[in-house]
């Protein structure tokens, strides 16, 4: 579990260095609520982006993105309105997007980085 845990929290630390990089400010991460958490806040020109990071070592058990399944985008949005209403600063005026990030690879920082914009 400890391996999968340190896999996560890397593929994490790769997704904000990336976002960085793209132009992005990173705002919150690891944000947590009663419903649960956004791994990543950030902003870009006038949109506030909400995003979940999946890191897989291999492709053996399928594509990081195939773990977001319809109920898990619909918690990201309830999650993303949450931390809205916590922000309202941060947020005003801007428009809300929900954004995946996949990394799949033993080492995260070698390995293959996605970025799928507007998860619907």
């Amino acid at each position: 579990m400890a391996h999968k845990d340190d896999l996560g929290r890397a593929g994490e630390q790769r997704a904000r260095h990336y976002l960085l990089e793209c132009g992005y400010r990173i705002l919150d991460h690891n944000w947590r609520c009663s419903l649960g958490e956004i791994d990543i806040v950030a902003q870009r020109g006038t949109a506030l982006a909400f995003i979940e990071v999946k890191t897989r070592s291999s492709l053996d058990f399928g594509h990081p993105f195939e773990a977001i399944t319809e109920p898990k985008k619909q918690r990201l949005w309830r999650l993303a309105h949450e931390w809205v209403k916590q922000h309202p600063d941060a947020a005003r005026g801007r428009s809300l997007r929900v954004h995946a990030i996949g990394i799949t690879g033993r080492d995260p920082w070698a390995g293959t980085l996605e970025h799928l914009e507007d998860v619907r």
